[in-house]
Formats: structure tokens, sequence, C-alpha cells
């Protein structure tokens, strides 16, 4: 079946490759001529394990290509997916200007019937908005079905998300679209779940805002934990054993990051306002992780007695392990901070350097983690690599000039690190 993937970012990109992984022949569009350049001479825009490999092969195969050009997509498919990026405006709502000018260029751009389908993460009701705007540039009135699948991807899993998925959501407005959505997936093994289209963008909103509230949860219990001599990590144990809670997402941390929970989180909290309803709980959610962010700051803190002056050590960059983006990163509010307090930052993360440039120019970037150690009086680990697990320990501490190591992430044992000499602390233990 052919599929015009609009919009070649995180979702797009992956989403686009994995259908043509599955047999599908797959267009892929974007306006950023760099970007499509790249990808047409072999090169990949984003880093995500596996994705370089599988859009070559699929490249190769020739179920794969890229264009800049809206109306060839268009033509040549039944199904048009809009993957725009719809990031926050000030107010925390999304921006949903790409959204309006896809909308646009396909209803000018249609010969023939298509699904329009939406897989960016949009407010409920903006199918109603896409369905419009299509309507009112449909120059040639062609049929056609507006539909909402929204994605699921997690950002260093993407693909395996993709092929082998939890569900599947398809909210629509007709059997025909139902249908044809069907057939689409029907290479996928995964429960498939039809819905109206404001439900399936409700869908998305909903799971985000709830991970992010379970996240929250533990990341307040885990001040409790430390207030009353309790670990964290065994309350999480002993809760995620009961399965109506499950042991995902009950890791205690620096607090969350990426471009989806803090986004989709605000979003929701605005998309309930303007249907009448404050969603307390929510801002809460939002008030607790920046706090946990901050925590960190005050535990290195109080473990160097002044900040100003110190050489503060930062392992991780980017917002969760196996990718390189630094939307919305701890590691952003963490070293702001850091820096406010008069303090001198060197970083190291295995992939996300270069972006991590763009948004902070003034810290030092280190070629590896023992190079962060050199001279140090602080090493705070924000983003947990498998590669900071396998550390030579009794390396680190012999080159850092104060033995003080804040665990953002719980990667280590208190006690073993307590053995080995550091003044060690971690997140409700």
């Amino acid at each position: 079946m052919r599929i015009c993937m609009i919009g070649t970012g995180y979702v797009g990109l992956v989403s686009g490759t994995c259908f043509a992984e599955i047999g599908h022949e797959v267009i892929c569009v974007d306006n950023d001529k760099n970007k499509i350049d790249v990808l047409q001479s072999g090169g990949m825009p984003i880093y995500e394990p596996g994705l370089d490999e599988l859009v070559k092969k699929n490249v190769k195969a020739g179920r794969l290509s890229f264009t800049t050009n809206t109306g060839e997509g268009v033509d040549k498919s039944l199904f048009v997916f809009i993957a725009v990026g719809t990031p926050p405006k000030d107010n925390g709502d999304p921006d949903l200007s790409s959204i309006e000018q896809v909308a646009i260029e396909i209803g000018a751009a249609m010969r023939d019937y298509k699904i329009i389908i939406e897989k960016s993460t949009v407010p409920v009701q903006t199918g109603q908005w896409v369905r419009m705007v299509v309507e009112r540039f449909n120059k040639h009135g062609s049929e056609f079905d507006v539909a909402s699948n929204p994605e699921f991807l997690r950002e260093g899993s993407a693909i395996n998300d993709f092929l082998y998925p939890d569900r599947i959501v398809l909210g629509v407005e007709s059997k025909r679209a139902e249908q044809k959505l069907l057939e689409l997936y029907d290479p996928v093994d995964a429960p498939k779940i039809v819905t109206d289209i404001a439900s399936a963008e409700l869908i998305k909103h909903a799971s985000n805002s709830f991970l992010s509230t379970k996240i929250s949860f533990i990341n307040a219990l885990s001040v409790i934990c430390e207030k009353s001599g309790g670990d964290v990590t065994k309350v999480a144990e002993g809760m995620g054993l009961d399965k109506r809670i499950g042991c995902d997402f009950l890791n205690a941390g620096a607090g969350f990051g990426g471009f989806c929970f803090p986004k989709d989180l605000k979003a929701f909290i605005g998309i309930s306002a303007k249907l009448g309803y404050d969603f307390r709980l929510l801002k809460e959610v939002e008030n607790i992780n920046e706090e946990q962010m901050l925590r960190v700051v005050k535990k290195t803190e109080e473990l160097v007695w002044n900040l100003r002056d110190k050489k503060i050590g930062i392992l991780g960059l980017a917002f969760k392990p196996k990718t390189d983006d630094m939307r919305f990163a701890p590691s952003i509010t963490i070293i702001n901070a850091l820096m406010n307090e008069g303090a001198t930052v060197k970083a190291y993360d295995p992939v996300a350097m270069e972006r991590a440039k763009k948004v902070m120019p003034d810290i030092e970037y280190c070629d590896n983690a023992y190079d962060v150690a050199k001279g140090v009086d602080a090493i705070v680990l924000v983003t947990e690599w498998d590669e900071f697990a396998k550390m030579d320990l009794q390396k680190v501490k012999e080159m850092m000039r104060q033995p003080v190591f804040v665990d953002g992430r719980n990667v280590f044992e208190p006690a073993e690190m307590q053995k080995l000499g550091f003044i060690y602390v971690g997140i409700g233990r």
C-alpha cells in the first residue's frame, strides 16, 4: 500500500521507515531541504539505534524515498500521515501552525480519495480542524477521511516499539477508513483499538500524563524515603509486584524530560482548562518534576558546602539513554542552576554533545567520563548510559579533587560506593 509521511523527525522518519520494512511503499516529505538532502545522500539527521541501517535497507529495496514536494507525496499515496512538529508556545499550548499548513497543502494536492491521518500529538478536536481546512482547500472536490493514529514510540527503542507495539490506536470517522487502516497495519501483530477520533486524540495525552504522574509519584516518595530512612528502590520493588501497579516507570531519579512528557503534560493541562476543568493533579506532577531536578543541585551543594568556584562534572546530557535528544532534558535545568550558583561545569555524553553545544555553549565538553572526573569537586550522574555503570570507579575517584558523587539515577549501590571511598548520595536511599 502507498503511504505519504509528511515530516521526517523522530516520529515521521521512524514510522515511515518501519512501514516500508513491513512491505509498504513509503515516500517521506519534509520542507527542510537540508534534511532531505542528508537522507537522499545516505546520511541520518537523528540518532536512533538501528534506524540508519533500516533506512538504507528499504531505500535500496525501493520501498522508501524522500522528497520536499508535498504534492508529489500526496498524489502517489492513499494514506497521508501528518507527522510534523507541534512545539509548545510560551503559554504551553501546542503550536499547530505546521498542522494547518500541511492540511492546506494536502487539500490543494488531492485528486482522488485519501485517508489523512494525524500522527503528530495534537489536542483533542484537532481532527475537526484538519477536516475543515482540507475541505476549504480541496479544489478538486476529492473524497477523503480524517483519522487519528497516535504514536507511542520511545526514543532509543522506537523501531521495536513500532514493529512490536503494546497496541495500535485507530480513531476513524468511517467504516471505509477503518477497513483500510486495519489492512495497512495487518502485518503488525498487536491489539488494534478502533475508536472515534476524539478518543484516539485523548489516549495519547492521557497515557503520557499518567506515566508522568507515576514518575512524579515515585520521585515524591523518594523524598519521604530519605527523610524516614527508607530505600526507594525497595519500596518501588514492593509496589511494582502488585499487578495493578507494575514496575515500569517506578524508578526514582533526577526528573523526566524529553519532548513528549513535559510538552504533553503541559498541553493536557491547557486542553483541560479550555474544556472547563482545572486538572490540579497534573499541575502538581509538573511541580514535583521541576523540584526533583533542583533537589539534585541541592544535594550537590550540601556535599561540597558552597557551589561558587567549584568545578562540577556531569555524566549524561540527553534526556534518556540511547538518544541524542536534548529537548527538555533535566541536564539543562541542573547545569543552569549549578552555573547560576557560580559553579563551572564540564560534561560528557556518548552521543548528545553536538546537540547539547547548541543549547549550552558555555560549558566544557569532554571526550569521555574520565576526562570529566579530572579535578572536579563533584560528579553528578544525570543520564544512565550503560557505559557509566561500567566505569573504573577507583580510577574515577583518584582523578577527582573531592570524591563527591551524586547519583541522579541510582545506578550504583550506596554501600559499594562508600566502600570505595566516595562521599555518595543517590535518590531516595
